[in-house]
């Protein structure tokens, strides 16, 4: 008979796991993982560097960041964010940097300085960890307030007073909550970047730029591209967007991909999306600008780069306007120039389909939360059941806070589990 059993050896688990330990020593404590490492989503995060939280310390600005569950992680962020998990790791020795974009990675850029801590302390706290142990049946074992849990896995089973889950997205825990009156919200995609096929980004994969993209509304009836002008913008995001191989990725795509990622799938993952290259322009005043270029400048359209956006870009955009190479700025009509101020302000693109990297894959789905305690993270539909990280239908957006929110629910868990086990000693 365990104390606690963690069921998921990933970044919720570790922190819940030795949340417990240090409150409550003595408890008897375990992890069971289903594959035969444990971290892995740690290891691979970020590149191998493992993005760990994000440098946004004011729980009001951190919370609207996740496009499911801002509203319920305000309290425990007031209770436990970032700042929070800065001061873990620094009391273990490990210094945490912050990056230009806000994001936060160990010192030593390896995340196997995240998987070592982690390791270690378990060890040094007596956690018990089961790789290999994947979770076949969970049972309910009693009733009402004094229910403990039967985990079978195919080579054994456990009991335990207290059962954390952390398993993230893990369709096969969802079905076996689902069994025991848990609702589960069907999960899709989140961060995901969009496939396109167009000449105008054809030829320049790895070039980055500002940009303004947003998802234009889907009509029944298919209509021209060029018809872009009068279609309603659904969803829209700024930030870096990076041209790639196979379309458009970069954290402006990958928010609209969060909070879209609902909507994009009854879409199917075919819709369009308006990008303007120069948010920092007004077509009127763009088209202006061009005109008094026009007056001093002699050399071609094509060879004259007058905006702040990558060379092969504005070159490709030139094309796109139907400004052939030879035209020079004295020849150029003011309807071409129009019609690169829309290229450059109103470019309509076709997605046709997601591509998402295994190691970076985000759901939106999980538990629903209002079958959750947010104070303690315990079920509201069976007492001694608690859950931390992705299991539950919250996640974010690109930058560390998809690990705060691991942070976060292992921290509240372990703090709920604590009190109820000093009040039941009372």
């Amino acid at each position: 008979m365990y104390d606690i059993l963690v069921i998921g050896g990933g970044a919720a688990g570790f922190y819940a796991a030795i949340h417990i330990a240090e409150a409550t020593p003595g408890l008897k404590i375990a992890i069971l993982e289903r594959g035969k490492e444990v971290l892995i989503k740690v290891k691979v995060s970020g590149g191998g560097r493992c993005n760990v939280t994000h440098a946004e310390f004011d729980p009001k600005e951190l919370v609207t960041n996740y496009p499911r569950g801002e509203k319920e992680l305000l309290g425990p962020f007031h209770n436990y964010a970032s700042g929070d998990t800065v001061a873990f790791f620094e009391k273990r020795g490990i210094s945490l940097k912050i990056e230009d974009d806000g994001r936060m990675f160990p010192s030593t850029d390896s995340s196997q300085t995240i998987i070592n801590c982690f390791t270690s302390e378990a060890d040094r706290l007596g956690i018990k960890i089961f790789d290999r142990s994947a979770v076949q049946k969970i049972e309910p074992l009693g009733q009402g307030i004094d229910i403990q849990w039967k985990i079978t896995t195919p080579n054994t089973s456990f009991q335990a007073l207290k059962l954390v889950m952390a398993t993230g997205s893990n369709p096969k825990i969802w079905d076996l909550l689902g069994q025991l009156g848990h609702t589960i919200v069907p999960p899709v995609p989140s961060l995901f970047t969009f496939n396109i096929s167009d000449t105008r980004i054809a030829g320049i994969p790895g070039l980055s730029t500002m940009a303004e993209v947003a998802i234009l509304k889907k009509k029944k009836a298919t209509s021209s591209l060029e018809s872009g002008k009068a279609e309603e913008e659904v969803l829209s995001s700024d930030g870096p967007l990076l041209i790639t191989h196979w379309g458009m990725s970069g954290p402006a795509i990958l928010k609209l991909s969060a909070w879209g990622a609902r909507l994009l799938e009854e879409y199917n993952y075919r819709f369009k999306i308006r990008v303007n290259w120069v948010p920092e322009y007004h077509p009127n005043g763009l088209l202006e600008l061009f005109m008094d270029v026009k007056k001093v400048e002699r050399k071609t359209i094509i060879r004259t780069k007058v905006l702040d956006i990558p060379k092969r870009l504005w070159v490709n955009l030139v094309k796109a306007a139907g400004i052939s190479d030879l035209v020079t700025w004295p020849e150029v009509t003011k309807a071409e120039l129009q019609l690169l101020v829309d290229q450059l302000t109103n470019g309509i693109f076709q997605v046709e389909g997601k591509s998402t990297f295994k190691e970076e894959f985000v759901t939106a789905g999980g538990v629903d939360l209002k079958e959750i305690n947010f104070k303690t993270y315990e079920s509201k539909i069976l007492p001694n059941l608690y859950f931390a990280g992705e299991i539950i239908n919250v996640d974010a957006i690109t930058g560390g806070y998809n690990f705060q929110n691991a942070w976060t629910g292992g921290f509240m868990a372990a703090q709920g589990i604590t009190k109820a086990l000093q009040k039941k000693d009372i």
